[in-house]
């Protein structure tokens, strides 16, 4: 990371409420994010220096940006954008202001679907809770780009994709993640909607073992019956106990693995289809060679080798004509066998009956494409690791949004 003295700081381009915008002379389209030691609440009504405080909310955010970069979310990082003056908030449990403007809600109501809120940026007037309605008809226009339906669909749908990977992070530190607001803005290279704001220990509400009193948030803060330099050090250590735990979230929480066995070596350009997408997954592949046909006794070792680790393991199929491995493999273990045969243009149409047609008591699987095999397998091994997982999310919405802009992109053409 590059220091802050050896960059050339150019002017002041915004401020709020705990940082600064400044631009960076030597390199154009890039900026200075400058978190201030400064904690605030009420929309600045209160107002106080926590030294300390930028240090941790830059180490916060890092990790929280890393985590979504190294899933693939898209709108994430971009290098200059103007920002849309709307807070989206996404809600898991009901508490703080929600319960206010909803009387009878008690604390603590589950949502499942996640609540989604969001506010106009209006300090003078306590930033107002606004429609969908109310955005659309603002016609909002930022960096050349207005504000439409599209544009909210994709601002509402990625406020959830994001809220529920960095959920599924935090829940791996046994953290509930109850609440959290996030912010866009409009690239003004590529007019498209960007990811705009940090996320940080100001951004969410952060209950550990689900107990509120055990908050560890910004919540901390705004519930002090006085400022006194004690209070404030129990708020530090708050901020700081998320700073620390927040790198927890990038670190794998059970190694897995995809074991690919082949009924013959004449079939490793298929498996290796499949080990380049397991490879974006980042789950690491085996490749055998073994025939349940010619050596079932060996098939059936081979296996055990890989059951006697504790390793959560997927065992895929790559057999062509009569594929007796993948019903083999599935009749003789307890872990997850998915066949994906290479199927050839003459044969495939009658092969393929070998794969799909299993005795009764079985449960293998046939996924015919490599890669959708490879996200099969990702699906299975995601639900122990997040980052696996977190991976499949961002995947979903990257799809969501490219076929949205295309949609949109079309409709334009066709008017």
């Amino acid at each position: 990371m590059e220091s802050l003295l050896a960059l050339k700081i150019g002017q002041k381009l915004n401020e709020g409420k705990t940082k600064q915008i400044f631009e960076l002379v030597d390199q154009p389209g890039l900026v200075l994010v400058q978190s201030k030691d400064q904690i605030t609440a009420g929309n600045a009504v209160s107002k106080d220096q926590m030294e300390g405080k930028a240090a941790v909310a830059n180490k916060t955010t890092s990790c929280v940006f890393q985590l979504l970069q190294e899933s693939g979310e898209m709108l994430s990082f971009v290098r200059e954008f103007e920002m849309i003056p709307v807070e989206w908030v996404c809600r898991r449990v009901a508490t703080g202001s929600f319960l206010k403007r909803n009387p009878g809600v008690k604390e603590g109501y589950r949502f499942s679907p996640l609540k989604m809120e969001m506010f106009f940026k209006d300090d003078a007037n306590n930033d107002p809770q606004w429609s969908e309605e109310q955005l659309l008809e603002a016609k909002l226009c930022l960096a050349g780009l207005t504000i439409g339906q599209c544009e909210v669909d994709i601002m509402s749908r990625s406020t959830v994709a994001i809220f529920e990977m960095v959920e599924k992070a935090w829940a791996t530190q046994n953290c509930s993640l109850v609440d959290m607001k996030i912010e866009f803005g409009v690239s003004v290279k590529s007019r498209e909607i960007v990811l705009a704001d940090v996320i940080d220990n100001d951004s969410w509400r952060l209950w550990p073992a689900g107990d509120r009193s055990q908050q560890t948030d910004k919540q901390v803060y705004r519930e002090l019956k006085e400022v006194t330099p004690e209070a404030m050090q129990m708020v530090k250590r708050s901020f700081e106990w998320v700073s620390e735990r927040v790198k927890l979230l990038l670190e794998p929480q059970a190694s897995s693995r995809v074991v690919l066995l082949m009924g013959s070596i004449s079939d490793v350009a298929h498996c290796e289809k499949i080990r380049k997408a397991c490879a974006s997954y980042r789950i690491p592949c085996v490749l055998r060679v073994t025939s349940a046909h010619k050596g079932p006794d060996e098939t059936l070792r081979i296996k055990a080798e890989y059951e006697g680790d504790g390793i959560p393991t997927v065992f895929v199929a790559v057999a062509g004509r009569s594929n007796g491995l993948g019903p083999v493999m599935s009749g003789n273990t307890a872990y997850p066998v998915i066949s994906c045969p290479p199927l050839t243009p003459d044969w495939g149409p009658q092969d393929v009956w070998s794969s799909l047609r299993m005795p009764s008591g079985l449960g293998c699987s046939t996924v015919l494409s490599p890669e959708a095999c490879a996200q099969f397998a990702a699906q299975i091994l995601g639900l122990r690791d997040h980052l696996v997982w977190c991976k499949l999310r961002a995947s979903m919405l990257n799809t969501w949004v490219s076929l949205k802009l295309a949609d949109k992109k079309l409709q334009a053409c066709s008017l």
